[in-house]
């Protein structure tokens, strides 16, 4: 596999997950109550909080956080498909 598609891979990955959680939260405020609509909003983190270290004249925050919904582990889902049949 080239790098050139080792980065698509991944740019890929990140952008079907961004916009696969955002389309979910879309789709979610205008579905009405019931099991579906908890389908799509519901959503877990996943890394850790931001830790703030404070020096005298620097302050340091590391922090890492994914949420993660129903939506984007389809849309992810469908990049990964979609890069095996046409680069596998």
């Amino acid at each position: 596999m080239k790098r050139r598609e080792v980065t698509f891979l991944i740019v890929a990955l990140i952008l079907g997950a961004v916009l696969g959680g955002l389309v979910g939260e879309l789709i979610g405020t205008y579905i009405p109550e019931g099991a579906v609509k908890t389908l799509f909003m519901k959503s877990f983190d996943i890394g850790f909080e931001p830790l703030t270290v404070k020096l005298y004249a620097i302050t340091f925050t590391i922090g890492l956080m994914f949420k993660i919904n129903f939506v984007s582990v389809i849309s992810v889902l469908l990049v990964i498909a979609y890069f095996k049949w046409w680069y596998i």
